[in-house]
């Protein structure tokens, strides 16, 4: 296994030696939390290693924030690091982190300034193709909450063998996170996107991108996303192989579908919920319904298209999440 990681934070924690050049290189991750009813909802974002080392961060957009408030009414969440697209990393093991969430949105400006400068360093392919006039008008989509997450638990899997047991760690009896940040006041916008009205083309096109994640939740009670090692489609749902017998468990389930290019010029999502049942192999799982999601692929000037429609929509939502947090509306600034 060839590893060699990048940003130094290697001496600054005792997460094991092995995961740390998959959580600093990773272009993507999968980011599970949990709803009020203690369903699973996972989606891709974007993972960074904090500087000083402790905790594994993630965020979502000011005016899109329900991935932040489900984390901030339920700390237990969970990353998988199971897609290498993009990443230098040679041979990298499975890595899947569960952890402690600490919601941060009491300084939006810093939140913003630092995802800049995370996304200059991480993507600088997909921040390259637009002229910074352009950046400046897209704080709908700059502003930002973070999700740090102090991991309490991590399997891996070394070289992707998903058939095999994984190796376990897990951090000592004391270790917490620090509270969230206080909930801002008064009620959220509703959800921006409307959610498919029948699951069953999204089903059919999701198998074009790739075996799915499912996420249960395990026994005690986090949620578990793992990779599949294939999915089945069926009349109701999807038929997923797993890997070793006896770490899925009955419930509520997940099932999320993406791939993205290697320099990040575009994503392609799908996310299915419904019920799993055990199989010998794997899980049944009945799909429900389909959720909103937010894909940007096809050609340069669709996605311009879609990027415009979305300002339209997710810009009015800017100034009134910023007040419900008593702050202004951040702006973009250039790092130096």
């Amino acid at each position: 296994m060839s590893l060699s990681p990048t940003s130094g934070t290697a001496g600054r924690t005792n997460w094991p030696a092995e995961i740390l050049p998959v959580l600093e290189n990773a272009l993507t991750c999968e980011y599970a939390s949990l709803t009020r009813a203690g369903a699973p909802i996972t989606w891709p974002v974007g993972p960074y290693v904090a500087e000083d080392g402790r905790t594994v961060d993630v965020s979502t957009g000011l005016t899109y924030p329900s991935k932040a408030e489900r984390a901030r009414r339920d700390p237990r969440v969970a990353l998988l690091f199971s897609d290498p697209t993009g990443s230098p990393v040679s041979d990298p093991p499975v890595v899947l982190v569960q952890g402690l969430a600490t919601v941060r949105d009491a300084d939006l400006q810093a939140n913003t300034d630092l995802y800049l400068r995370r996304t200059l360093a991480k993507y600088p392919q997909a921040v390259a193709r637009q002229p910074w006039f352009l950046l400046r008008r897209q704080a709908w989509y700059w502003a930002r909450i973070w999700i740090e997450v102090t991991p309490l638990r991590v399997l891996w899997w070394p070289h992707g063998r998903l058939d095999a047991p994984p190796l376990r760690w897990e951090a000592a009896p004391e270790v917490t996170a620090p509270p969230s940040d206080p909930a801002p006041t008064g009620a959220g916008a509703p959800g921006w996107l409307e959610p498919p009205a029948d699951w069953r083309p999204r089903a059919d096109y999701a198998v074009r991108l790739g075996d799915p994640v499912l996420t249960v939740i395990g026994e005690d009670g986090w949620p578990l996303p793992l990779r599949s090692l294939g999915a089945t489609r069926v009349d109701d749902g999807f038929l997923v192989r797993t890997g070793p017998p006896g770490v899925l468990a009955r419930g509520r389930a997940c099932l999320t579908f993406h791939t993205h290019g290697a320099d990040m010029s575009g994503q392609d999502n799908v996310v299915l919920v419904g019920e799993a049942t055990p199989l010998p192999d794997g899980v049944h799982v009945r799909v429900e319904r389909a959720l909103a999601d937010f894909s940007l692929s096809g050609s340069r000037f669709g996605q311009v298209r879609k990027m415009m429609r979305t300002a339209r929509a997710l810009a009015p939502r800017l100034e009134r999440e910023a007040a419900r947090r008593g702050q202004p509306v951040p702006v973009l600034r250039r790092p130096r």
